[in-house]
C-alpha cells in the first residue's frame, strides 16, 4: 500500500511526499487478511513481518489559539489525512486519534510523530508541540474496550471540542 500525504513544510504547493512506513510488494500479498502479528517469507527467503493496524493517540499543546482557528486547522488535517477518526480540541491543546497501518510499532510511531509537523503549514495548525503519543496494536485496543478501560471508541467521528 502506498499512501501519500500532502503539505510537508519543505515542499512547494501541490507537491506530495510519499510515506514509506509500510513496504509493499510480493512479500505482503494477502497480508491484510490478518491484523495480528504474522510473518511471511520474501522471495529471497527472509522472514518479513506483515503490516498490522495500530491505534494512535497523538496529544499536542501550546500557547492559546482562537477556537475557530484550531477547529478549522483540525478539519483541514482530517481532510488532508483521511485516516483520522476523531479530534478533540481546546484553546491550548488537542488530541488526534486514528488507525495506522504499519509493519511494526516503530514505523507507526515514526509516522505519528511526523503528522503534526508535516501538516502544520498546509492545515495552518497552531505552533504546538507533541506532548504525548500512544500507539497500541488492534488486539490491545479491543481488549481495553472490552474490559471497560482505555480509550473509548472514537465516536462520534470528526472534530469536536473537549
Amino acid at each position: 500500500m502506498r499512501r501519500v500525504r500532502q503539505g510537508a513544510a519543505s515542499r512547494g504547493p501541490g507537491e506530495r511526499a510519499a510515506l514509506t512506513s509500510v513496504a509493499t510488494g510480493a512479500a505482503y500479498a494477502g497480508a491484510r487478511e490478518s491484523s495480528g502479528s504474522s510473518t511471511e517469507e520474501s522471495q529471497e527467503g527472509d522472514t518479513v513481518e506483515a503490516p498490522r493496524l495500530w491505534h494512535v493517540t497523538l496529544s499536542v499543546s501550546g500557547a492559546e489559539a482562537p477556537l475557530k482557528e484550531v477547529r478549522r486547522g483540525l478539519e483541514q488535517l482530517a481532510h488532508d489525512h483521511p485516516f483520522l477518526l476523531t479530534s478533540r480540541y481546546a484553546q491550548d491543546h488537542a488530541e488526534i486519534r486514528y488507525w495506522e497501518e504499519a509493519r511494526d510499532l516503530h514505523d507507526a510511531a515514526a509516522v505519528a510523530l511526523r503528522l503534526w509537523g508535516e501538516h502544520r503549514q498546509s492545515a495552518q495548525l497552531p505552533p504546538w508541540e507533541i506532548v504525548g503519543l500512544e500507539v497500541i496494536d488492534r488486539d490491545t485496543y479491543h481488549h481495553r474496550i472490552a474490559e471497560g478501560y482505555g480509550p473509548q471508541p472514537a465516536t462520534p467521528v470528526g472534530v469536536h471540542p473537549f
